[in-house]
């Protein structure tokens, strides 16, 4: 229930309106994201380059209401690439297909897609929002992926249909995040029980390995802060003899940090997801209903 109450919170306006006016909100998001300003991302992205850590970042933000407003977040996005590259990190950019312009047409959102690929030789990565997006999304991916090879997809192990989806990506030879997923779905479209979704992300990473294991070259990303997820994905490549390499692991800024330190220390790949901008709301409350517990924290901000 109160996973529910927070998914309800994430889409209700006048929260999103009224709450992030608190102080005491305002300071509890910086478990999560080190600040508004791009600057405040990619610092924080070259303070993880010296603990050895990639990072992503991604300008918050979906369900733009012109074709200006997705101009403006390419361009955006385009500065961003330069500052990264300016600055020598290594830091990839990872965006919404609805900031592309995707509510105006999937050729919309696929011309700007293509067009940030064709700025960068480093991975774009496309999200996945709601399950109403998942089949224009996939039209997008694989269209940009016929032409340009530096561009990456998340998919989410909620969702009923994904190991399917996947399974149709894999000739395509993708890089594949995966993630639990955290929109407000029906238990007809997503898995309703941790477990379940938890079986899910498991038999996904294990089809990704094995396409890495069968000559695929496509990098196998886990997005997960369970150890539990991660000890099962290392067994997983252990058995399949795949290098370390092939695969890496993801975590938001802010959340397990010495696992994300040890994972480093001990060789495999480690990514961190570094969110910025001023529309954080519908994000935050999804990220508190993907771990209630995290509650704790807020309550600790209210009081402290």
């Amino acid at each position: 229930m109160l996973r529910d109450a927070l998914l309800w919170a994430s889409t209700n306006p006048t929260l999103a309106q009224k709450l992030p006016r608190y102080r005491f909100v305002q300071k509890a998001t910086k478990r999560f994201m080190p600040g508004e300003d791009r600057q405040d991302a990619l610092n924080e992205c070259a303070t993880l380059g010296a603990r050895g850590i990639s990072s992503t970042i991604t300008l918050l933000g979906e369900n733009l209401t012109s074709l200006d407003e997705a101009d403006a977040v390419v361009a955006h996005y385009l500065d961003s690439l330069r500052a990264i590259e300016e600055q020598g990190l290594r830091t990839v950019i990872s965006i919404k297909p609805t900031q592309l312009g995707l509510d105006f047409g999937v050729d919309e959102a696929t011309r700007r897609l293509a067009q940030l690929c064709a700025a960068t030789p480093t991975t774009v990565w496309i999200d996945m929002e709601g399950s109403a997006y998942v089949d224009q999304t996939l039209d997008i991916f694989r269209t940009v992926k016929r032409e340009r090879s530096n561009v990456g997809l998340c998919i989410q192990a909620y969702l009923r249909r994904t190991a399917a989806d996947l399974e149709s990506l894999l000739p395509l030879d993708p890089d594949i995040r995966i993630v639990k997923g955290a929109y407000n779905e029906p238990e007809s479209i997503a898995f309703p029980d941790k477990r379940d979704v938890d079986r899910s992300f498991v038999a996904l990473a294990e089809s990704l390995l094995r396409a890495r294991r069968d000559g695929g070259r496509g990098t196998a990303v886990l997005a997960t802060h369970d150890p539990r997820m991660i000890s099962e994905t290392n067994r997983l490549a252990n058995e399949l003899g795949v290098d370390r390499e092939a695969y890496e692991f993801s975590m938001l800024f802010g959340i397990q940090r010495n696992e994300q330190d040890r994972l480093a220390r001990a060789g495999y790949r480690m990514r961190v997801l570094v969110s910025y901008g001023s529309a954080w709301f519908p994000w935050y409350m999804r990220r508190l209903a993907e771990r209630p517990a995290n509650l704790w924290f807020v309550a600790k901000q209210m009081i402290g």
